[in-house]
């Protein structure tokens, strides 16, 4: 059965799940990487050519790298065209609710400088082949909380799903570069437009890469992610520490946090789901990082297909260390002079608010990249069904060790005239450093008190 025949079989199709979900059938595995990417999207580009074809992303050397800091393989290129508030209508179709809002919100700033298309996603074959195991034995637990079958591959739980939940499991459990370090800036500009920089170092260490991580954890673990506060001095010093797992219904994710001030761990079972985010001055909440991460049991989640929308994309440019965080930064929503949005084929899917459960959105719509799933735009809404916030990643990929990244993600509140924005590190000495050397003993809760150290 065609890909898109299969869609529309799926589209209203919600997940009522008492028991573990089998994973596909042997001839829909056989697809990836032959009709399919080796990670599921489809090869073949779409029927005008605006889409090319998928032929195995950038080469590692696509440009000069600097310090970590991957050069723009497509440094010429000009916009197409550019979406505006005035002709965005004539472009509807592709353009999602979020974006739109934004056209109204911010009519004479806000625009999308479209470029031509290219599909520049590419993996190392250790994470292919996991997701053809991924493919062939993940499934879904009771619930949606979970996954069964998981540990052997450990990325991409569903490279051809069947449901809208298991396209948000494939975001949650994607190749991020494996264990890594980086140091990023976050800032929430005022109506004005002033802000004041956050830092954050970040650790991420998967279980593969932690010989001594005890055995039995191991088998639920997803990763283990460390956040410490550098700078301003006056929250310099905090740590986060959070082990996510796999099976969040039979051990929910744990976390920590160091206070400096009161030189105390804690645990922190509040960090997760609409709990505020860290220093976010209010404008998002602890699973608005990432798009979306943690768990998506409070949820119903709806798959409403798959279509072309103009995403941001590529976005080099917006990453180079030769642009400052002043450049960026602006009232309202980021610089847009600096962004590059292609046409892309996305998954849709939304997720509402189960009645018994409560989330300050009472609604999300997401949108993945077909090639990466990543999610690149979110609609959130307010218990009232109104649209309260937008989110937008800027994703681009380092070629050189074959990750999709984000260079930055803004979500921009519609009614306070705000946003915040995570992830840049343009300014700082090196970009992310992957391959990191750590050990489980470093992502304990007792040595969060030496890291927090001023």
């Amino acid at each position: 059965m065609h890909l898109h025949t299969t869609i529309k079989m799926l589209s209203a199709l919600t997940l009522v799940a008492s028991s573990a979900m089998a994973a596909v059938p042997a001839s829909e595995v056989a697809k990836l990487g032959t009709t399919l990417t080796p990670i599921g999207a489809e090869k073949a580009g779409n029927s005008d050519g605006s889409i090319p074809a998928w032929t195995g992303g950038l080469p590692l050397n696509a440009a000069p790298v600097t310090d970590g800091f991957v050069g723009d393989p497509f440094p010429n290129e000009k916009p197409l065209f550019t979406i505006t508030a005035q002709n965005a209508l004539q472009y509807k179709d592709k353009l999602t609710a979020g974006q739109l809002a934004m056209f109204q919100r911010y009519p004479q700033t806000y625009h999308l400088p479209i470029f031509v298309t290219h599909r520049t996603a590419a993996l190392p074959q250790k994470i292919y082949d996991a997701a053809k195991i991924s493919a062939a034995k993940t499934g879904l637990l009771e619930g949606g909380s979970g996954l069964s079958n998981f540990t052997d591959s450990r990325y991409y739980a569903f490279p051809i799903p069947q449901n809208g939940l298991e396209v948000i499991w494939n975001h949650i459990t994607r190749y991020r570069g494996g264990s890594l370090k980086r140091s990023i800036v976050q800032a929430t500009p005022q109506a004005g437009g002033d802000y004041q920089l956050v830092t954050f170092e970040d650790e991420v260490a998967m279980p593969e890469s932690l010989p001594d991580l005890d055995p039995e954890m191991a088998k639920n673990i997803l990763y283990l992610y460390k956040q410490k506060i550098t700078s301003p001095a006056r929250l310099a010093g905090g740590v986060s520490l959070v082990h996510e797992t796999i099976d969040q219904v039979k051990v929910p994710r744990m976390a920590w946090v160091y206070n400096a001030g009161q030189r105390r761990v804690r645990r922190a079972p509040q960090i997760g789901y609409d709990s505020p985010g860290t220093a976010a001055d209010g404008l998002r909440t602890s699973d608005n990082l990432d798009m979306f991460n943690g768990a998506p049991d409070r949820y119903d989640w709806k798959l409403i297909g798959k279509r072309e929308v103009y995403i941001p994309y590529n976005n080099f440019r917006l990453a180079s260390p030769k642009v400052k965080y002043a450049d960026i930064l602006k009232a309202g929503h980021i610089n847009q002079d600096l962004t590059r949005y292609e046409l892309h084929r996305i998954w849709e899917v939304e997720a509402t608010l189960k009645p018994s459960d409560r989330n300050i959105y009472g609604k999300r719509r997401f949108y993945l990249d077909e090639d990466t799933w990543q999610i690149a735009e979110s609609d959130l809404y307010d218990g009232r069904g109104q649209l309260w916030r937008v989110g937008e990643a800027q994703s681009y990929t380092q070629y050189d060790k074959q990750v999709p990244i984000y260079a930055l993600e803004a979500l921009c509140d519609l009614v306070a005239g705000r946003y915040i924005a995570i992830g840049m590190n343009n300014e700082e000495k090196n970009s992310v450093q992957y391959g990191l050397k750590t050990s489980a003993n470093d992502f304990s809760p007792n040595a969060l008190r030496s890291d927090g150290v001023r």
